[in-house]
């Protein structure tokens, strides 16, 4: 392969085949650079040696695939490339076969400058062959050939599920297959193969996992495709801290792979605390957790500042900002969005020159340094009352308000003025700064205020904490009131989070068909409808169900970070546009009307 020659292969006979990554022409001598996926030879033509061979080399273009035949030979001393693993050698041509001519593309895998993502989307045969892009591939492939490998050896059987199932409701769109054969049904492609992997432990598999892709007909952002591959794995019989083991067992194993060493056990944290130390459920421990310095105030402070004293106030601090004008300064207002009643006091200076016993009292309980830069986030005193909550609830709605509204401040305020502190760069130490969690005991219902209902917050089959029950048997009398017990049931639910991404999210499951039958009553299901829609996975549930939970986790977030990437498409090989459109192959397509006949479709324009 054209990486692989050494100067130990000097004297030697060889042969290598690729493309054409450039020609330099000097006369009698022609150097062409010899491009393969395992890097890159140079080629030396000799009109001396062989006029023939060499006015076939003057026909050579960029991108044209050839063979080279001829002999290894050190190169001068002063002409050694140091930059290359072949730098110290070259191949001199006794022959040269063209294999396939090239048309000029239009970019070059050699090019520097990136053309624009649409381009090399269009031309993703060409973009794939730079080295950024086989990097990243084969990263990908080591990643999960050390994730099968691992699974393996604990005694995991990777079980294939099936792609065509029947749609099921997880909250995003499924892409529907019509039936021919079946006119007017459908089959869905998954979401995920979350009954199927349940069912396997009803089966006796009692360790199963599948590196599988997956489909959701929904918006996209950088880290979201319409079809997407994710590490999916189930247990019988586990404690979560059994599955959290295996996954961080197999993330070692990944991340060791690509050439980075993580240390397991990760740090655990309850949802209610990822909220009062971060304002997300996805916390990036990179950065500062929350201070509330509500108590750093006298109650006439908070008067004339005009803040709730019955709310939060807290106070974000980000490392190394340096001093800030007034413009930038004004700038962070238009970053900050409230989350109902919240509101931003960027200016920490006036603060301090106002209230210099409270700016003392922050800046000791912030452990704040030179250079940092301190905002606050508090409630507004002209919010009006609060809506009152039941004693069950930890965190009220307006609490929730300020902790939201300062926890994507924080995220802002960090991207903003990464250059400045360095925490978010792509290369260098900051590169290699992982910092995981597993995040805990979730809720297991949200209310839907527009729907007016109780929504599963994982899934509908996430098992509630045994000492809820009793919540969840009050709360399925009334499933239509937002002030439910059902709001402090928690789920046996837990994330891993990476640097602010979550990888992947998971549950201990249901295994009782009893209790499976509340949680969809409690969703507003009636017995018929559950009956309906999920009636052989209640009736399996009959039939000697073990305890089990499990896992997904995404393959491509995981590639992505590892990688560097901006964005999921740089570690997918032929991924969709924002758009859902995959450019090379001009998909989607209207299709023939024969076909929609033949299955009975007819296509009308949405109202």
């Amino acid at each position: 392969m054209c990486g692989r020659l050494r100067s130990s292969d000097a004297g030697k006979k060889a042969v290598i085949m690729g493309w054409v990554n450039k020609r330099r022409d000097h006369g009698s001598l022609l150097f062409i650079d010899l491009r393969d996926r395992s890097g890159v030879t140079q080629v030396v033509v000799n009109a001396d040696r062989n006029a023939a061979i060499h006015e076939k080399a003057e026909t050579l273009r960029n991108e044209y695939v050839i063979a080279a035949i001829g002999s290894v030979k050190l190169r001068d001393a002063n002409t050694v490339n140091p930059n290359m693993p072949t730098g110290e050698v070259e191949l001199v041509a006794d022959d040269i076969r063209i294999l396939n001519e090239s048309k000029l593309p239009p970019f070059l895998p050699s090019d520097t400058a990136l053309t624009n993502e649409e381009t090399r989307l269009k031309y993703r045969y060409i973009d794939l062959r730079r080295d950024a892009m086989q990097f990243n591939i084969e990263t990908r492939h080591n990643v999960a050939k050390a994730i099968r490998d691992y699974l393996s050896s604990q005694g995991f059987f990777e079980i294939e599920t099936p792609f065509m199932t029947r749609s099921t409701p997880e909250g995003a769109r499924d892409y529907l297959v019509p039936s021919r054969v079946q006119p007017g049904t459908f089959y869905a492609l998954p979401q995920s193969p979350q009954m199927f992997k349940q069912i396997l432990m009803i089966s006796g598999f009692d360790r199963y996992f599948q590196i599988v892709r997956c489909f959701r007909d929904e918006d996209l952002r950088a880290d979201r495709q319409p079809e997407f591959t994710q590490i999916d794995l189930e247990m019988s019989y586990p404690q979560a801290e059994r599955v959290w083991e295996v996954v961080e067992g197999f993330l070692k194993a990944a991340f060791h792979a690509a050439g980075v060493e993580i240390e397991p056990s990760f740090p655990r944290m309850d949802y209610d605390e990822a909220i009062r130390l971060y304002g997300i459920d996805k916390p990036d421990l990179r950065l500062p957790a929350f201070t509330d310095v509500r108590d750093c105030f006298t109650a006439e402070n908070l008067q004339e500042l005009a803040i709730n004293g019955n709310l939060p106030v807290i106070a974000i601090r980000t490392p190394k900002v340096g001093e800030l004008s007034r413009k930038e300064r004004d700038d962070i207002k238009p970053m900050f969005h409230s989350k109902g009643g919240a509101r931003v006091y960027e200016d920490f200076k006036r603060i301090g020159n106002k209230y210099p016993d409270a700016a003392a009292a922050i800046a000791k309980k912030t452990g704040v340094e030179e250079g940092d830069l301190i905002v606050l986030v508090a409630g507004s005193a002209q919010a009006g009352p609060q809506t009152a909550m039941p004693a069950h609830r930890k965190v009220t709605p307006a609490e929730l308000a300020i902790y939201a509204s300062a926890g994507l401040l924080r995220l802002a305020l960090a991207q903003k003025y990464a250059d400045r502190h360095g925490i978010f760069k792509k290369t260098g130490d900051a590169a290699k700064d992982f910092r995981f969690l597993w995040v805990t005991n979730f809720p297991m219902f949200e209310w839907d205020e527009g729907e007016k209902q109780w929504m599963a917050a994982h899934h509908p089959f996430t098992s509630p904490h045994e000492q809820d029950m009793g919540l969840l048997e009050q709360g399925v009398e009334s499933v239509n009131d937002p002030q439910s017990t059902l709001s402090a049931v928690r789920a046996l639910a837990y994330d891993v989070v990476l640097n602010g991404t979550e990888l992947g999210s998971g549950s201990i499951r249901i295994h009782r068909q009893d209790i499976q039958a509340k949680i969809f009553k409690a969703l507003g299901m009636t017995d018929e409808e559950a009956r309906k829609r999920f009636g052989f996975f209640l009736e399996a549930l009959e039939y000697g169900t073990p305890p089990h939970g499990g896992i997904a986790l995404g393959l491509d977030r995981i590639v992505m970070i590892l990688t560097g990437a901006e964005s999921l498409r740089e570690v997918i090989p032929f991924p969709k546009t924002a758009r859902a459109v995959d450019l090379m192959v001009d998909a989607p397509t209207p299709v023939d009307e024969r076909q929609l006949r033949d299955l009975g479709i007819s296509i009308r324009k949405p109202s």
